[in-house]
């Protein structure tokens, strides 16, 4: 998150994304236990002081861009971005392949759901991965079950390149089918100006 160059906060269509707080992360943990927003993550419920402390913590990794999305004073979501290498082949240490995938993902409060709220993070994410941090591609992933989530990456543009048929496990449903979903920074660029 403190990368070099990187402006907070900074617009998401609608709303704003900020680091992390104190405070932001107490009124992201009104909602974030919430059944509704558990059912779809593999980490359900988070520990209080625990979740605070990991999304502290991470303001000090460069490899780490998560934030909370506010519109005006409300919180309304978190929008996480990180950094990971691609595959490479490893006689090459400092290849182009360091550094150079990104995973994204988001979460609404479910009183906020159903606004596009969801599309504009993913996209001011998406915009940040390539247009500012330069990485080569761009992966989300989620059950497929979460119709709503796997609608925003494909509004996104973003294609569906893997199906694991009962990959993932869901605690309530046992063994689910999961998607995951990428888009490669020229294919961006290519939106972008169409």
């Amino acid at each position: 998150m403190t990368t070099p160059g990187i402006v907070w906060p900074r617009p998401a269509g609608a709303l704003e994304l900020r680091l992390p707080t104190e405070q932001a992360l107490d009124r992201v943990l009104v909602w974030r236990n919430d059944p509704a927003v558990t059912k779809w993550l593999i980490r359900t419920e988070v520990e209080p002081d625990v979740f605070r402390q990991n999304w502290l913590d991470a303001i000090a990794d460069s490899n780490d861009h998560s934030a909370v999305a506010f519109r005006g004073d409300d919180v309304v979501g978190t929008a996480s971005l990180w950094l990971t290498d691609a595959m490479g082949q490893s006689h090459v240490p400092d290849g182009p392949w360091r550094g150079a995938e990104a995973g994204i993902g988001y979460l609404i409060d479910p009183a906020h759901a159903g606004r596009g709220y969801a599309t504009e993070l993913g996209r001011a994410l998406l915009a940040l991965a390539f247009d500012e941090l330069g990485v080569h591609r761009v992966t989300a992933g989620c059950y497929a079950d979460n119709t709503a989530s796997w609608r925003v990456m494909e509004k996104l543009g973003m294609r569906r390149e893997q199906h694991g048929v009962r990959d993932s496990w869901h605690a309530e449903l046992g063994w689910i089918d999961g998607y995951t979903y990428a888009i490669l920074a020229e294919e961006w660029r290519a939106q972008q100006s169409a």
